[in-house]
């Protein structure tokens, strides 16, 4: 496919998630003012005011890192790759429109799971890009070698995932959410091994799709530095 039909498809799947996302704002912002705080008896599927609020919340988010990589590529004149911009827009949509919004965490087995192998797999592919516009940056001198790159892009998506439980952790605290998915789809709490469960499997899932994205990496750098220099080659006849 072509980098214009890359860009076409780009801001298709944008405007998709876009409209899917302010749409979800307004319902779940709505919903909140009319929810219960509690549970009543008889009624344990019904969803509370902290549930509209971590849809809420998730869905404001989603909208602001929606924007992030827009906002990078005019800010420091950065050329992000169209596939790389739909890849991240598919992300966001399956993880807060279709996790969030349709339930798919509690509907659909392992969806938590699959998706912290995808954040950890793009994450580690964004540390191999920052490297490489590094070392195509004019006014920094450096020529990392592969090793190090490839490390670089391990630890940068493992701190990025740690950041993430840090921030619903957070959230779970001082508003009583459960994105950490401590409780129940019926809000029974669970406790011991049960409870840390889920942080530890998306920290483990983060770590082993980054780990396989950065020895693919390391070993793709590898093989094209043993290529020829073109540009070498051609003044070496001249």
């Amino acid at each position: 496919m072509s980098d214009q039909k890359h860009g076409r498809v780009r801001e298709v799947i944008g405007r998709i998630l876009f409209v899917s996302l302010v749409l979800s704002i307004i319902f779940s912002a709505v919903r909140f003012t009319q929810a219960p705080k509690v549970i009543a008896a008889g009624m344990e599927h019904a969803k509370v005011k902290s549930d509209y609020l971590l849809m809420l919340l998730q869905c404001v988010l989603g909208l602001v890192v929606m924007l992030l990589p827009t906002l990078i590529e005019h800010r420091w004149h950065l050329g992000i790759a169209n596939a790389i911009h739909i890849l991240y827009y598919i992300f966001l949509y399956c993880a807060v429109f279709l996790g969030e919004v349709f339930e798919f965490y509690y509907l659909v087995p392992h969806w938590d799971t699959i998706l912290h192998f995808f954040s950890g797999a793009m994450l580690s592919a964004l540390g191999f890009i920052l490297v490489d516009l590094l070392n195509r940056n004019e006014r920094v001198r450096v020529n990392l070698s592969p090793l190090f790159v490839a490390v670089f892009a391990f630890c940068f998506a493992l701190a990025a995932g740690a950041v993430w439980e840090i921030y619903e952790f957070t959230g779970d605290s001082l508003f009583g959410l459960n994105m950490q998915k401590c409780l129940t789809e019926h809000g029974e709490a669970l406790v011991g091994y049960a409870a840390l469960r889920d942080t530890m499997k998306d920290i483990v899932v983060d770590a082993a799709a980054a780990m396989l994205i950065s020895v693919l990496g390391y070993f793709s750098i590898v093989k094209q530095r043993k290529r020829p220099d073109p540009d070498l080659a051609k003044q070496k006849t001249e």
